[in-house]
Parts: C-alpha cells; sequence; structure tokens
C-alpha cells in the first residue's frame, strides 16, 4: 500500500512534462470525477462482499496468518514423529519437562550444548505452555503425549501431581525402544561437565548410576548393586541410556508393571524411583545392565556434600545430579554455589536463547 500512497497524482505538474493549459482542464476533470466515483462503488462493493463471504469461507492464511493453526500442529505433533525429526545417529536424549523447569531446561541445555549434543534433544512436554514455548523457540524439539498432567501439581515432589508425572516415563520411553532408537534419559536438574556417550562402553541393554552417597571405588564393579535395607537396590532413575533390545523393553514394561503394582497413597507418597528398582531387581537376570562408574556420574548427595571426594576426582565428572534436595529456589541457589547455574551469563548458548 505504501507505493501507491507515496506516488504523486496522475497530472501533477510536478510529475507530467507536459501538464494541460487552463482552458482544456475541465474536459479532463468530468472522466476524472466520474472514474472517482465509479472506483469507489467498486471498492465499496468489494469491502460488502468480503464482510458477507469471508466469515463464511475463513480468512486466507496469507492474508491474516493464523496462530492457531499452527498450535494445532503441534497439538498434533507425535511422539513417532517427533524422534524421527530428532535422532541423530539413531539416537535421541529425553527429558520431561513441565513449565515451572524451564529454567532448569535452559541451564541443562546450555551444558548439553557446550559438548556438541543439543540437536538430539528431544523435549516431552508435560503442559501445552512448555510445548508451545519449546517449539516457538526451536521447532520440532518438544512433543506433548496427551493427556497432559496437571501441571499446577506435577512439580511438588511426593506430590500426587508429581508420581503421575513421572510415572508416565517408562511408556514415553518403551514406545521410543519399540521405535527402534538408542535413547538416553535425563532429569533436566543436571548439567553436563562432559560427554557421557564416551562411557557408554560395549553393547548392554541399560546403563544406569547409583545413587547412594556413600563412596565407591575407582574401579567399582559394573554390575548392579546388591539390594539395600528394603530389598532393593537404589539406582537412580533419572540418568538412564537404553538400546533398543528386548532387555531394555523387558525392564520398561516391567517399571510400568511395578508402577500399577504401586500406585500413590496420602499414607505411602510414592514415586517412579522404587518401581524402576524393583524393575531391574526382577529383570537381572534376563538382561544385560550396566553401572556407570560413580566418579563420572556422581549423586548430589554426595557431589555437593563430600568436597574431599571431589578434590580427589577433580577432572573426572561428567554428569552432576542436583538432587538430594528439594525446591526450585534452594536448587538454584546450590547450582549458582557451585558454579554450576548457567542461566544467568550464558542463555544465548542455549538452543532456545532468553526465554
Amino acid at each position: 500500500m505504501s507505493q501507491f500512497l507515496h506516488q504523486r497524482p496522475l497530472h501533477s505538474p510536478l510529475s507530467d512534462p507536459y501538464p494541460v493549459s487552463p482552458r482544456n482542464s475541465i474536459s479532463f476533470q468530468r472522466p476524472m470525477s466520474l472514474l472517482n466515483r465509479t472506483t469507489l462503488l467498486v471498492l465499496l462493493t468489494l469491502l460488502v462482499l468480503l464482510g458477507v463471504i469471508l466469515p463464511w469461507i475463513g480468512t486466507p492464511q496469507f492474508m491474516f496468518p493464523n496462530t492457531t493453526s499452527s498450535l494445532a500442529k503441534w497439538r498434533d505433533y507425535t511422539l513417532s514423529q517427533a524422534v524421527s525429526f530428532v535422532a541423530k545417529n539413531g539416537t535421541v536424549i529425553v527429558c520431561a519437562v513441565s513449565q515451572p523447569y524451564l529454567p532448569f531446561l535452559q541451564n541443562w541445555l546450555i551444558s548439553i550444548s557446550r559438548q556438541k549434543h543439543q540437536d538430539k534433544v528431544l523435549v516431552i512436554a508435560e503442559d501445552y505452555a512448555t510445548l508451545y514455548k519449546v517449539n516457538e523457540k526451536w521447532p520440532g524439539h518438544a512433543v506433548l503425549v496427551p493427556p497432559a498432567p496437571d501441571s499446577q501439581t506435577a512439580h511438588k515432589f511426593g506430590s500426587q501431581g508429581f508420581f503421575n508425572f513421572t510415572s508416565r516415563r517408562p511408556r514415553h520411553l518403551l514406545h521410543i525402544l519399540e521405535l527402534g532408537y538408542n535413547v538416553m534419559y535425563n532429569d533436566v536438574d543436571m548439567v553436563w561437565l562432559g560427554d557421557p556417550f564416551r562411557y557408554l562402553k560395549g553393547n548392554h541393554d541399560v546403563y544406569f548410576t547409583d545413587d547412594m552417597a556413600a563412596v565407591k571405588p575407582l574401579n567399582h564393579s559394573r554390575d548392579l548393586p546388591p539390594p539395600g535395607k528394603k530389598g532393593r537396590t537404589y539406582i537412580c532413575s533419572c540418568m538412564i541410556f537404553m538400546r533398543p533390545t528386548d532387555g531394555a523393553k523387558l525392564v520398561m514394561k516391567k517399571w510400568i508393571e511395578e508402577l500399577q503394582a504401586q500406585p500413590w497413597s496420602k499414607a505411602k507418597k510414592a514415586n517412579d524411583q522404587p518401581a524402576f528398582n524393583w524393575a531391574l531387581n526382577r529383570t537381572a537376570r534376563q538382561v544385560d545392565l550396566y553401572l556407570l562408574p560413580q566418579a563420572a556420574f556422581p549423586t548430589g548427595g554426595l557431589y555437593f556434600k563430600n568436597q574431599t571426594w571431589v578434590q580427589e576426582t577433580k577432572g573426572m565428572h561428567v554428569i552432576i545430579h542436583n538432587n538430594y534436595i528439594t525446591g526450585f529456589d534452594k536448587k538454584i541457589k546450590r547450582f549458582r554455589d557451585f558454579s554450576l547455574w548457567l542461566v544467568d551469563d550464558h542463555a544465548l548458548e542455549s538452543p532456545l536463547g532468553r526465554l
């Protein structure tokens, strides 16, 4: 429109090298006057037609881009489509995130970007706000598997909402395995200091980390540890790598069964980790399991509370888990105290940019 607004009239003396003489101007004004009336009538008719027809046929996309349709595209985006899009060399890195955890997602992504593995990350959004925000900034890297849990309660550790949120995890992972992909799962209250893929030696079915804070020898066994006082192991369900083998699928199916057998209740505020341990313990003779080295993958109860050990193993740490503490503010403060909160000064290193 601007190109027409700035054009001079057709017969402006400034634009016409042969201006019309005053005596002939009347003969030119009459047709122009008629033309203007005709043009106005045509425009009015078009406006009326548009006002009547457009509500029936819908506004063309090229005239007024429809935000709703782009949102609907992500609502219909499936897990199989998303995994196919992000996977690199048959591998995908997965996390599950609800809106309150977006700052932790940012922090985790910055650390992964520094190891050059961000392109294979898939965010399983547990609410639509997260789905839309991530795909707005990083198209195709978030998917929501319906139904979405209640985002208001999904982040409160020990709540039924948190249990519902975490208990969906083995179903997502099993689906990815059945699609034929290797899958690494991380909680987003983790920070990568190195490349974990260098530690995934051999062709084992399931790789995992110990959640116990007791110090192990550097050459500790890579077998599933013996059960603890509760009759099961204390393996962390927050860092898992699996190959698409029958053994890995069996563990996921057993994990789902254990969650169904031990539902959340007010008396027993369960989470998904005990069920994961029972699944490992009950399938150990059928599945090739591999315990990752403690020095590279320490639990938060060790890394943040035993500085003597941290100094002795300096340079060996690969993924740090900010667990053994609850509450967003407390986790962020602890990350800051240990110079592991990267969001404040390095947000642009994340694929999401600044949120």
